[in-house]
Order: C-alpha cells, then structure tokens, then sequence
C-alpha cells in the first residue's frame, strides 16, 4: 500500500511539473544546444540553418497545418542555434552581456502542413549599439519555397554590440541599412513613441 502512495505521489509530483513548467520548451532548447556543439561553427554574417519538422502538437485546431504561434516559438529555437554557433552568445556573455527579443514581425505567406519539414534559414541584417537585426525564413527543402519570412530585433543588454561584432568581423564594414528593415524600425520607434505619449 506505501508503494502505491509513493507512486502515486510521483504520477502527482511529475503532472504538476509538466502542469508549470513548459516541459517541451526546455527539453527542445536542450537539445538544440547538444546538437549546436556537434554542428560546425558558422561565420556571423553567414546564413545558419536548423531544421525542423511539423508534428501534431504543433498544428492548429483544424488539424491542417502549423499553428501562427509555433512560427515564433520556432524562431527562438534558431536565434539561440545562430547565436551559439556564430560565437555571438559566447562573446556577448563574456562581456557581461544577455540577449532580450526586443521586437519581431512575421508575414505568413504559405502553410507548413503536418509531418512537413522545413528549415529555418537566420541571418544578420544589421546592427547598432544597442540591436542586432535578424532575418528567419521558414523554407521547406522539397520546393525551397519561403513559407513565412521573420524580421526579429535582439536587444543586447549590458554590453555595446559594436564591440562584440568588432571582434567577431575583424575590420570588416558592417551591411547597409535594407529599407524594408529601415521601415520596420520607424514603424516600431512610432509604435514606442505613441506608447510613451499614451502613458
């Protein structure tokens, strides 16, 4: 009879972790930084892929195809493979720095359907002082069709990031400023604007 109580307890124990704690997250991001120390680093400004794969939890209610709020959480996924294999995250805690998601955008323009896999192709866009831009597209291999296009800003907080990125590049120029990436900022600095004047 004890040993049932003890297993019960444990059932209870187990289902109220898994009730609080968001078990599946942190066991992905577990296993996308085991497999970013088994894949090749990558250059910053290079393009860097991670695959993925559309399962059942990840569709909507109609069962049809991925849920618009998996694309985002997705997209942690791949910033944090990006910035673990391009040295990024190594630099900026070494100068007492973190990374906060400081503002992201995504234009759905197709459906990843279930069981589809996919990859999520990150790049550098830009940066300031304060912001690294970054670009994520969802691409299926089989067509290399762009299913959904991401703009992200990553605040880097108690460090400047034109150190990091000097160090990183080596005295090489950092891109031109895009002008879609141009307009999404104003549009964000006029949404922060509005927010303070409302306040």
């Amino acid at each position: 009879m004890t040993l049932c109580f003890i297993f019960l307890g444990l059932i209870l124990c187990a289902l109220l972790i898994y009730v609080l704690l968001e078990i599946h997250y942190f066991m992905r991001m577990l296993l996308v930084l085991i497999c970013s120390l088994f894949k090749e680093n990558v250059y910053v400004l290079d393009e860097c892929t991670m695959s993925g794969i559309c399962l059942t939890t990840d569709v909507d209610v109609l069962l049809f195809h991925m849920n618009n709020a998996r694309y985002v959480r997705e997209l942690d996924f791949a910033r944090f493979d990006f910035f673990k294999r391009t040295g990024l995250l190594s630099k900026i805690k070494g100068k007492g720095g973190g990374v906060v998601q400081g503002g992201n955008s995504i234009r759905y323009r197709k459906y990843i359907r279930p069981f589809t896999v996919y990859q999520i192709r990150s790049k550098i866009l830009y940066w300031d002082d304060k912001n690294i831009y970054m670009e994520h597209r969802f691409i299926t291999p089989k067509d290399d069709f762009v299913r959904a296009i991401a703009l992200g800003r990553h605040r880097i907080i108690n460090c400047d990031v034109n150190d990091v990125m000097r160090e990183l590049l080596q005295g090489i120029l950092k891109p031109s400023l895009p002008l879609e990436l141009a307009k999404w900022i104003e549009c964000n600095e006029i949404s922060s604007s509005n927010l303070r004047n409302n306040l």
